[in-house]
C-alpha cells in the first residue's frame, strides 16, 4: 500500500511530538508495551534530551502512584517501570490507547517475572525505531502492539508477540508495512517455534463462520484489522549463533514440509534474523533469511 508523499524529505525521521507532555507519553507507552527500562523510554520518547530529563519526571510519577518499578538482577540498579492499578486506570480510556486490554500489574513479583521476555520484544522495537529515525521513515513507540489475539477457530488463538506498523518512505511514496513479530529467546524448543507457522498458516485461511444461515461469509477474519495480511517475522536471541541458526532452519523446513504453511509463503513474505545483529546494524541492513529459500535481505524486501 503506498500513498503520494511530497519531494522533501525530513531524514531526521519520526520522533514523539515535543508539544504533548513527557508524563503523557511515559504513561502511554507503559500501557502499551506493560514495562519498559529508563534507558528505553528515554531512547523511544526523548533521544535528543538528557536521560535524567526522563527519570525526574518517571520518580514525579511514582510519588503521584502512577508507575512503579522494579530492579533489574546484576545491571547496576537499572530500573524497569510499569503502570501501577491507578495509573492503568487512568490510562484506560485514552483514545491511543482505546481497545487495548490494560493487564496491569499488581505486584513486584509479578513484573520480574514478565521482565525478560517484555524487555527482549521491545529491545526488538527499539532497532526498528531507531533505524526509521536514521533513514527517514515514520515508526514511533506506539507502532508497536503487544500481545495481539486473532483467533483461528476451534476455539483456539494465535498470538502474536507484536504486531508493527511501519511507513518506509521512499522517493514520492510512503509504502505503509505491518508485520507480526515472534521473539524467541530460546526458551521454547526448536519445534515449537516452526509450529507458530502453523498458527499463523491458519489465521490466514481462517473465515470465521457467519451468524445465521442467510448471511455470507466476509471473507479471511484478519480482513478485519489489515488490509493485506501482514509479514511475519522471527527475531531469535538467547543462544549461540549454531543454535540460531538450527532454529532458523526448522523455520524454513516448516515452510517447505507443511503444505499450508508453504501456501502462506507463497502470499506473504515470512522472515527471520538474529537480535544481534539488528543491534549492530539495523534491521534494514542485508540479514533477513527468507524461510521460503533465498540470499539474505533487508526486511523490507523479503
Amino acid at each position: 500500500m503506498t500513498t503520494a508523499q511530497p519531494t522533501s524529505r525530513t531524514k531526521a525521521g519520526f520522533t514523539p511530538s515535543p508539544t504533548e507532555p513527557l508524563a503523557h507519553q511515559l504513561l502511554a507507552t507503559l500501557a502499551q508495551h506493560r514495562m519498559a527500562s529508563t534507558h528505553q523510554l528515554h531512547v523511544l520518547l526523548r533521544p535528543d534530551r538528557s536521560r535524567q530529563s526522563v527519570s525526574e519526571r518517571l520518580n514525579i510519577l511514582r510519588g503521584e502512584r502512577l508507575v512503579d518499578f522494579v530492579v533489574l538482577p546484576a545491571s547496576y540498579r537499572s530500573r524497569v517501570w510499569y503502570l501501577t492499578l491507578k495509573g492503568a486506570r487512568l490510562t484506560r480510556d485514552w483514545p491511543a490507547l482505546r481497545g487495548r486490554p490494560p493487564y496491569p500489574i499488581t505486584s513486584a513479583t509479578a513484573a520480574s517475572l514478565k521482565t525478560p521476555h517484555t524487555l527482549t520484544v521491545l529491545r526488538t522495537h527499539l532497532s526498528f525505531v531507531t533505524d526509521a529515525r536514521l533513514r527517514g521513515d515514520e515508526h514511533g513507540h506506539l507502532d508497536w502492539t503487544p500481545e495481539v489475539f486473532h483467533n483461528i477457530g476451534d476455539g483456539e488463538r494465535v498470538v502474536a508477540d507484536a504486531v508493527m506498523y511501519y511507513t518506509l518512505v521512499e522517493a514520492q511514496q510512503r509504502r505503509k508495512l505491518r508485520a507480526f513479530v515472534e521473539v524467541d529467546r530460546a526458551t521454547m524448543s526448536s519445534e515449537r517455534l516452526a509450529a507458530k507457522l502453523i498458527e499463523y498458516a491458519r489465521l490466514w485461511t481462517y473465515e470465521p463462520q457467519p451468524v445465521g444461515r442467510r448471511k455470507q461469509a466476509a471473507g479471511p477474519g484478519w480482513l478485519r484489522w489489515y488490509p493485506v495480511f501482514p509479514r511475519v517475522l522471527f527475531v531469535l536471541t538467547g543462544a549461540s549463533r549454531a543454535a540460531l541458526n538450527n532454529r532458523i532452519n526448522d523455520l524454513k523446513a516448516m515452510v517447505a514440509h507443511h503444505p499450508l504453511v508453504a501456501q502462506l509463503a507463497s502470499e506473504v513474505p515470512l522472515g527471520a534474523a538474529v537480535q544481534e545483529d539488528l543491534d549492530e546494524h539495523g534491521p534494514a541492513a542485508d540479514m533477513w533469511i527468507p524461510l521460503n529459500g533465498g540470499e539474505a535481505r533487508p526486511w523490507t524486501q523479503l
